[in-house]
């Protein structure tokens, strides 16, 4: 089974993925933050790494899903592919930060792998304020973040929830600014508990 997490930078994914696994069991697949070789280079210029970077991610997080439709066990995804294509990329084409030759052969591409894989069982989406987003970057203090705009956090916050309202799959909403699951042991009994219901149907479809 496939249950993945989505949102915005510093949403949370990477820490509620993190507690489900320890509080689960299940396996986790997490974003290649700490190793990617073009994240740093991205956001000292976008124009320029654009595209090798959503490729990067578009090529990991393929490999991920083709990994997870393979196993039995559940796994936890930390971002999903679709965010890639359907937030970041038009995000920066949109922008003028990745030409356009470029960002329709990436869309091809996506496709293409789309084809031959399947979506989520659930997706969680983590849905937070911009205020709650900068509080959660500012207090992680990665250096390569710290040149992030406002103006660009809120171009994606939009472009979330648009992709969320005509998402066809099973979904969860999470209003992050809410629930302050890293912090306070109760919020994160209430998004288990919440989880837990949805589980419940899953496995109950699968039998």
């Amino acid at each position: 089974m496939h249950i993945a997490i989505a949102g915005n930078i510093g949403s949370g994914k990477t820490t509620l993925t993190k507690m489900l696994v320890q509080h689960y069991g299940w396996i986790p697949k997490f974003e290649p933050v700490d190793y990617n070789p073009y994240l740093s280079d991205f956001y000292e210029d976008m124009n320029r790494w654009s595209f090798n970077l959503q490729v990067y991610f578009l090529n990991k997080r393929f490999k991920d899903v083709v990994d997870i439709s393979k196993t039995k066990e559940i796994v936890v995804q930390d971002r999903t592919i679709f965010e890639d294509a359907r937030i970041f990329a038009p995000n920066l084409h949109s922008m003028g930060l990745m030409q356009t030759r470029d960002y329709e052969n990436y869309i091809d591409l996506f496709d293409l792998m789309m084809s031959l894989v399947k979506a989520p069982d659930l997706l969680i989406y983590l849905q937070s304020s911009i205020e709650n987003l900068v509080s959660q970057i500012e207090k992680r203090g990665r250096e390569f973040e710290k040149s992030i705009r406002i103006d660009y956090l809120s171009r994606l916050n939009e472009r979330y929830d648009d992709w969320i309202s005509s998402y066809e799959g099973n979904l969860l909403i999470i209003d992050a600014d809410r629930y302050k699951f890293g912090n306070r042991e109760e919020d994160f009994r209430a998004i288990t508990d919440l989880i837990d219901g949805r589980l419940n149907g899953l496995f109950s479809e699968n039998k």
